[in-house]
């Protein structure tokens, strides 16, 4: 079987590189673009072009869909419009697959409801690296034995939500398995408000932005005497291609709702 693919944000970094990934992949066909401009255009080695050469580029999903009835639409826009793209996917009956972060809780809740009703699968994963979910699935194993907790997360200065959904989700999943707690000294204050970080439960998360990174987090994980530290670094965006493709063909296989990658790895 052959899955078609339609692509949301192709134009950007992510999606030139899933667009490389996803041609060289036997078993996927790329069949049309989603953008908010460009409307009758092709997408053609990056660029966009009006010769009828390259993939066909869509403002309107429903055209999308009618025109090339994908299977799957793989959404890495931003958060703003991601949901706006997902959900209307869902209800015409395409999977939906989103490597873009920052969806809020009651926007993930709609999203499952929607799938669910659709009887279509949406899969949802903060990071697609699969070098970053086992780091994450390490630091939830570590966090049963050393309870005190900071997760220091960098990216490109370009991304717009902070903390990174992939420092949100290792707290999610920390939190599993910790007891809630305050760390550092209880009369603790800050000189310099957010001096200590967003609080999840007594863990803090720090957030940097700066040019020259692309994505990395470290965690670090405290006991008397001994500090654990856990690092994952992405330095191309070619470390989430194979989580995205994974993602695309599962979401084909049977209806369901997955937020995130280590649903489908283990």
């Amino acid at each position: 079987m052959t899955i078609k693919l339609a692509i949301a944000g192709a134009r950007g970094r992510m999606g030139g590189t899933a667009i490389l990934a996803a041609t060289e992949a036997a078993d996927i066909e790329i069949v049309a673009a989603l953008d908010y401009k460009h409307d009758g255009q092709f997408l053609h080695n990056g660029s966009v072009t009006d010769t009828k050469e390259g993939i066909p580029i869509y403002t309107s999903l429903q055209a999308l869909q009618a025109a090339h009835h994908p299977d799957v639409l793989l959404d890495v826009t931003d958060p703003d419009a991601v949901f706006t793209n997902a959900s209307e996917a869902l209800s015409l009956g395409m999977d939906v697959v989103i490597g873009t972060s920052g969806l809020t809780a009651e926007k993930l809740e709609d999203l499952e409801s929607i799938a669910l009703e659709q009887k279509k699968s949406c899969i949802i994963a903060p990071n697609f690296s699969i070098g970053a979910v086992l780091m994450m699935k390490f630091a939830q194993q570590a966090a049963r034995y050393l309870g005190d907790v900071e997760i220091l997360e960098m990216h490109h200065d370009r991304k717009l939500d902070a903390p990174s959904g992939t420092a949100v989700k290792t707290a999610e999943m920390i939190r599993e398995v910790r007891a809630a707690h305050i760390q550092g000294h209880p009369e603790e204050q800050e000189k310099l408000k957010g001096a200590r970080g967003a609080d999840v439960e007594g863990m803090k998360i720090h957030s940097i932005r700066l040019p020259g990174l692309l994505a990395h987090q470290e965690v670090l994980l405290g006991g008397e005497g001994e500090l654990l530290k856990i690092r994952h670094d992405s330095f191309d965006r070619k470390s989430f291609m194979p989580g995205i493709l994974l993602a695309v063909r599962e979401a084909v296989s049977s209806p369901k709702f997955v937020y995130g990658l280590e649903k489908i790895i283990d």
